[in-house]
């Protein structure tokens, strides 16, 4: 029985290398006209939109843009949060004893959980009533926050700080996905080896 399992499982991967049969015929997407021209448009999406599931065509790309940013900037917290104990190790705490986060996740309090809800149930009130009030967490419009006035005055530097937090954020997704599964595969936390 183990060897038809094996032979099954063999012959399955080896059929992902085989050529597709299939010929492609090469048609225009039915996207948003407005993501041709959003940030973040460049070389490593192949100069065009990255939408392979076509989620342009149900979500307004006003709101993907905002999720984006948003995933974004919390995956560069995550990717720091999950290196800094390693680093610098943790606070001082009776309950948490590991500098591995997903055991620190398990040996939490719920209490911390559920200050965690609230906290961040906070800020996010406070960004919708500032966005009520005109101002910008996407940058182009006054924003926010910019307690170190580092949001340029410039429109060309606007776009070129657009792109950077954009391209930034892209990449904390795709590495805290990494050391999260790395985590997982591997048994223990950073640095995996």
């Amino acid at each position: 029985m183990k060897t038809i399992a094996a032979l099954t499982v063999l012959a399955g991967s080896a059929a992902a290398f085989a050529p597709a049969s299939v010929s492609r015929v090469e048609s225009p997407l039915s996207y948003a006209a407005e993501l041709d021209s959003m940030t973040g448009v460049s070389a490593e999406t192949g100069n065009k939109v990255f939408d392979p599931l076509g989620l342009s065509d149900y979500v307004p790309t006003d709101w993907a843009r905002r999720a984006e940013l948003s995933n974004g900037r919390s995956a560069m917290l995550a990717t720091v949060g999950w290196i800094w104990p390693k680093v610098f190790g943790t606070f001082d705490s009776q309950d948490v004893t590991t500098t591995d986060p997903i055991d620190a996740i398990l040996q939490a309090d719920p209490q911390w959980w559920a200050q965690w809800i609230v906290i961040c149930g906070v800020f996010e009130t406070w960004k919708y009533k500032q966005e009520l009030d005109g101002k910008s967490f996407l940058g182009g419009e006054s924003p926010a926050v910019d307690y170190l006035k580092l949001w340029p005055e410039d429109a060309a530097a606007q776009e070129e700080m657009k792109l950077k937090e954009l391209k930034n954020g892209r990449l904390a997704m795709v590495a805290i996905g990494g050391m999260i599964h790395g985590a997982i595969v591997s048994g223990h936390g950073f640095p995996y080896l």
